[in-house]
């Protein structure tokens, strides 16, 4: 290959006078608290739903398989486009949330798109660490005298989270690299920015070979704090326990 690598371009001076490495630093920023907040917003919904999916009332578990099946089956592209294009005419502040700044605009959408797109996924994730557990810890929780709600609060979920974490990790995982969806409404995040430092410089190796990199630091750490979160609650006999 005849390509002479140009490493040094990555801190020359951009057009904001701002070097392009400071560029890469605010989308590995923007990535980092999009992956975040959207995980958040995974992880409550998530399991709410998945406790739903476990519940004897039909019509509660009937709504979670309904969300979990919609926003499973529907391209987490088109999600995105319609939390920015269709949401903002359909709700009722849609005209202030159309004169937001739109880099704020871009956020919210993406966070609440990848939010709701893993929190289906969670939902699954709950719901077979829910089912995964012996009959017996639900049965005693009712013979304590707990209510449903106590018996799902003080040991169902208790336990089933630390059966699920190895799953939970992935989704974690998977939430960072779904972002780069963003870039497609125009959010400034890590995959955009490595673009735009294609089209500044022309030097798209040195370019996405540094994003690549980039998104490895972040995946490198997720794993890290996953897999030290599942050696402090594993449990003797269920995943990850000895």
């Amino acid at each position: 290959m005849d390509y002479v690598f140009h490493w040094g371009v990555i801190l020359e001076r951009a057009a904001s006078n701002e070097t392009y490495l400071d560029w890469m630093i605010s989308g590995f920023k923007v990535t980092i608290a999009l992956g975040l907040s959207s995980w958040i917003i995974a992880l409550i919904i998530g399991s709410v739903l998945g406790v739903l999916r476990t519940v004897p009332n039909k019509w509660l578990s009937g709504f979670a398989a309904t969300y979990v099946e919609i926003f499973r089956n529907i391209p987490l592209l088109v999600q995105l486009f319609i939390w920015y294009f269709v949401g903002p005419e359909l709700l009722p502040g849609g005209d202030a949330i159309k004169q937001m700044n739109p880099l704020v605009q871009q956020f919210i959408a993406a966070m609440l798109c990848l939010g709701t797109f893993a929190a289906a996924r969670v939902c699954e994730q709950v719901r077979s660490g829910i089912r995964s557990l012996p009959r017996g810890q639900k049965n005693a929780g009712l013979a304590m005298g707990f209510t449903l709600a106590q018996t799902y609060r003080h040991v169902l979920l208790p336990m089933a989270f630390r059966v699920i974490v190895p799953p939970i990790a992935s989704e974690f995982l998977n939430i960072f690299k779904n972002s780069a969806v963003a870039s497609t409404i125009g959010l400034l995040e890590l995959a955009a920015q490595g673009r735009q430092l294609v089209d500044y410089t022309a030097r798209p190796y040195e370019s996405f070979i540094a994003v690549t990199v980039m998104y490895a630091l972040i995946n490198f750490a997720v794993m890290y704090l996953m897999r030290w979160v599942e050696l402090r609650t594993r449990v003797p006999g269920f995943i990850g326990g000895k």
